[in-house]
Order: C-alpha cells, then structure tokens, then sequence
C-alpha cells in the first residue's frame, strides 16, 4: 500500500464573515462542539495514518502554535507556513499552496482549515486509487443540505 501524503490545512484567512468573533480569533481555532474547527481536520488526517501536516497561517498566526503546538498531542508532525510573518498577510489559496509547497512531499492533501466536517475521512484506499489514475489532481467536494454529508471525487 501507499505511504500517506502530507496534508496542507488552509488557515490563513481573515474570516470577514463571522466578525466579530473572528476580531480575536482565527476561524479555524473558532470551537464547534467543544474543540477548534481545525482539530476535527487534525484528528481525521491522524486517523488516516498521515504523519506530516503543513498549516498555512496569516490573520493572528500566532494563536495557531500557542494553540496546536507541534502536534504530538495527534500522533502527528505539524509545520507552519507563516505568510503573515514572511509576505505581510494572506496568499489566497493558490499563492498559500505555492509557498508551503517546499514543506510537502510530491504528493499531498489539501482541505480548508475553516469547515466543519466531521464524517469526511482521508482514505489511504483512495490515495492508492489516484497514485494509479494518472491525475495531477482530485477534487473531492462536501456536500451539506437535508440528507447526510455525501463525498464526490472530480475527475
């Protein structure tokens, strides 16, 4: 079987739209049942086996190791990209993948540090599957309404 990827947690942005609690707080460390939006990512990606995990980081970046740390408490290896520190602000998705790109290995998972997501699973059979397909790449939307959360790869 294949090794896992690392993972990129996108946790850089300013979330305008929950001002005010935003003012003092990265959305992504924002609590939902108890514990950071992204700690449910941290908890999915160390159940998936994945070791390494790169957290792009720019609006009150410090909070995010004062609050994760390394990530032993996971099993897991956190690293920051700190755009903030080293550009000034946020890159956008594109620009903040391109920078924290040095710290990935060839393949990785990307998922937005500011969702809630509790049933999304990273699934090493499905790395297995890509590694195979000859893609650049996969989109896996999530999907929320009535019904329960669905998964739908692109591509």
């Amino acid at each position: 079987m294949t090794a896992q990827p690392t993972a990129l947690i996108l946790a850089a942005g300013r979330g305008e739209r929950m001002r005010p609690l935003t003012d003092h707080t990265p959305k992504p460390l924002l609590p939902v049942h108890g514990k950071p939006l992204i700690e449910w990512h941290l908890e999915a990606l160390a159940a998936a086996g994945v070791q390494d995990v790169v957290i792009n980081t720019a609006w009150l970046e410090d909070q995010f190791p004062a609050t994760l740390g390394d990530g032993s408490r996971w099993g897991l290896r956190i690293r920051y990209s700190m755009e903030g520190r080293d550009h000034g602000g946020a890159l956008e998705t594109a620009g903040g993948i391109a920078t924290a790109r040095a710290l990935l290995g060839e393949r990785f998972w990307v998922v937005s540090g500011d969702i809630f997501c509790p049933d999304f699973r990273f699934d090493a059979a499905e790395v297995e599957r890509f590694d195979h397909s000859g893609q650049l790449a996969r989109l896996c939307a999530v999907l929320t309404g009535d019904g329960p959360t669905d998964r739908l790869p692109s591509g």
